[in-house]
């Protein structure tokens, strides 16, 4: 398998290709590279299996997507690529149907989102325990969840940090009500368990004279957030936790340590058909998750979004560097 370089179109079979082509799906790439071993080991009889892998099509959701593809590979299954597709619930419906049998998801996008659940569990192993019991009729298997957690934070400057020892949330309270400026998407400045919320959660009232005056809060595009937390405009900015603009800009993530945000830990799932036949797949990916934290996830992000390598260079790489496979 390692020797063997594939240079196949994506083997979705006749009825799948045809749903997925409705939906303007196609393969992400016809090749994978050719690998040599490493960690991950092959699975007997694995070779005679075929397994699509989804992902969307976010940075960080490539990223994992390819690992995901490099990860069968490796453990020998004939993988088709099915990476990039545009949108949660396209990638979840493929799983769904069984038209894929790989990808990572998030605990918190599946409980909140798919499962239509209207409160988190702060908890992130019961929150990742509920979530796979309730995917049971789904027949997906979710396997152990990475430390990575990518879900909403606030984040500042090195210089402020250094004047002010912040460090978590709580640490709010102790800045001069002048220095609590605040930079935040639109969507988060208005839902319901968003800023609000969250400042209520660590003592602090929007609009109070002692608390946050209005006159503090700007609302920008996302994207902005960032270089604007980092220039100084605001002290306090919107992010989410393994995003490559983080460390790129020399931002410091405060601690949530009130467990206002929800849990979105990045989790294999599984066609539960699929691990039935090969447990041994829960245990290959476990090698690769048990190693994906935010400071990771940060780092492979930005090798994309700020160095503008190709995400699947970058998976490979990483996964080189980690002794899970390597490359000819």
């Amino acid at each position: 398998m390692f020797g063997k370089k594939k240079t196949r179109l994506a083997a979705l079979g006749v009825i799948g290709m045809l749903a997925l082509s409705g939906c303007g799906l196609q393969p992400a790439t016809s090749t994978l590279p050719d690998l040599k071993p490493g960690s991950i080991k092959s699975i007997d009889g694995a070779g005679d299996q075929k397994v699509t892998v989804t992902s969307k099509n976010f940075t960080e959701q490539l990223v994992l997507g390819k690992i995901a593809v490099l990860t069968a590979d490796a453990a020998g299954f004939d993988v088709s690529d099915m990476t990039n597709v545009p949108g949660s619930q396209p990638s979840r419906n493929l799983m769904v149907s069984g038209q894929a049998q790989l990808g990572w998801e998030y605990t918190g996008t599946a409980w909140l989102t798919y499962m239509g659940e209207t409160e988190a569990i702060p908890d992130a192993q019961q929150q990742w325990e509920a979530v796979k019991k309730a995917d049971e009729k789904n027949n997906l298997t979710w396997g152990k969840p990475a430390p990575l957690n990518n879900t909403y934070a606030f984040a500042v400057r090195q210089e402020f940090e250094d004047k002010y020892g912040v460090k978590s949330l709580d640490d709010i309270a102790k800045v001069p009500v002048n220095e609590r400026t605040f930079c935040v998407e639109s969507e988060f400045n208005s839902r319901s368990d968003g800023f609000n919320p969250m400042l209520e959660k660590y003592g602090l009232q929007r609009g109070a004279p002692d608390g946050v005056p209005e006159s503090n809060v700007s609302v920008m595009d996302t994207g902005t957030v960032y270089a604007a937390t980092a220039k100084g405009d605001c002290n306090f900015g919107e992010v989410f936790t393994t995003d490559g603009r983080i460390p790129a800009l020399n931002l410091t993530v405060l601690q949530d340590d009130r467990e206002f945000f929800p849990k979105y830990n990045g989790s294999p799932v599984f066609n539960s058909d699929l691990v039935k036949k090969y447990p041994e797949l829960q245990d290959r990916f476990e090698q690769v998750s048990k190693l994906l934290d935010d400071k990771t996830m940060q780092n492979l992000n930005y090798k994309v979004d700020v160095e503008g390598q190709d995400p699947g260079d970058v998976a490979l790489d990483w996964m080189v560097d980690k002794g899970l496979v390597g490359k000819k």
